[in-house]
């Protein structure tokens, strides 16, 4: 079974009031060991995402791309922006404006479980 094929559409991940959670869901795409390939589902992930920025006029976007440890600090660093720009991409294509959205490249993060939960990019969407 592929792990890219592992999508979750987390909603709700923001603290707050349940209205909060509601209003400002968290998508994420999870990815093979140094790839930045997406696949189907993780463009209907994406393609959900941008609907959902679109329905609500949002305006304030960020694409956080992640690498897990394995590898130099360079590398996972360069690895977790491509990550973030071909969500960004899949955004723009999408129909989600350019200037809603803001990226970022965090490189590698230590993870709870397994290494699959750092190889991530989340789209984090709010008001």
């Amino acid at each position: 079974m592929r792990l890219v094929a592992s999508l979750a559409l987390i909603a709700g991940l923001v603290l707050g009031s349940p209205a909060a959670r509601a209003q400002q869901p968290s998508f994420i795409i999870f990815f093979q060991l140094w790839s930045a390939a997406i696949d189907d589902q993780a463009q209907d992930v994406v393609a959900k995402a941008a609907d959902w920025v679109k329905s609500h006029h949002t305006r304030n976007v960020k694409v956080i791309g992640f690498a897990d440890p394995t590898g130099s600090r360079k590398a996972n660093v360069l690895l977790s922006e491509l990550r973030a720009q071909v969500v960004v991409d899949g955004l723009t294509a999408a129909g989600v404006a350019p200037t809603a959205i803001r990226q970022v490249g965090s490189g590698s993060v230590e993870f709870a479980g397994s290494a699959q939960e750092a190889r991530r990019v989340e789209i984090r969407v709010g008001k």
